[in-house]
């Protein structure tokens, strides 16, 4: 599921994010088989859609799901776990730096982790759907890069099941 992204009225709300030279940077890191980059635009457009379709702040959840994993640091076996707990004070440190956040984008950023790191909770409902759709994406990016063909059609499905359920 490549995301390109015909959408004026959201490629508007994210394009400075975009535009910045630090924050691209994490095209050139691999993440679930991917680039950083590619899985933060999936997380933040699909995050968009729904919010959007619900009636929540789709403009905080469209710039913090891009925001999300915003940091260079290369994953590696020793330090993985630590990375995943750590990651969101990173990114939200990084994005901090290069960027005016509101309360619910620094919260949707540092609680992306929830559950797998139960240290900083959700407040928002915006901060929800960020956390789950960035499972998702995660698992449709591990399906495809270990299966192909059988992988993407699996994680597409996922992708799916996961609109449905907030389209209702």
């Amino acid at each position: 599921m490549n995301i390109d992204i015909d959408n004026y009225e959201y490629d508007s709300l994210i394009s400075d994010i975009l535009d910045n030279r630090e924050f691209m940077k994490i095209e050139s890191c691999t993440h679930h088989k991917t680039s950083r980059l590619e899985h933060s635009k999936r997380v933040s457009f699909i995050s968009y859609k729904i919010c959007k379709k619900l009636k929540f702040d789709y403009i905080s959840a469209a710039r913090a799901g891009l925001l999300h994993d915003f940091f260079i640091n290369k994953y590696s076996d020793e330090k993985g776990n630590k990375l995943i707990k750590n990651h969101p004070k990173i990114a939200l440190a990084n994005a901090r730096k290069c960027f005016k956040l509101n309360k619910k984008e620094i919260n949707i950023i540092e609680s992306h982790m929830f559950p797998l790191n139960f240290k900083i909770f959700p407040k928002y409902k915006e901060s929800y759907v960020v956390s789950i759709v960035d499972k998702f994406v995660c698992i449709y990016e591990e399906i495809k890069g270990y299966s192909g063909l059988l992988g993407f059609k699996l994680g597409k499905f996922a992708i799916y099941m996961a609109l449905f359920v907030f389209n209702k």
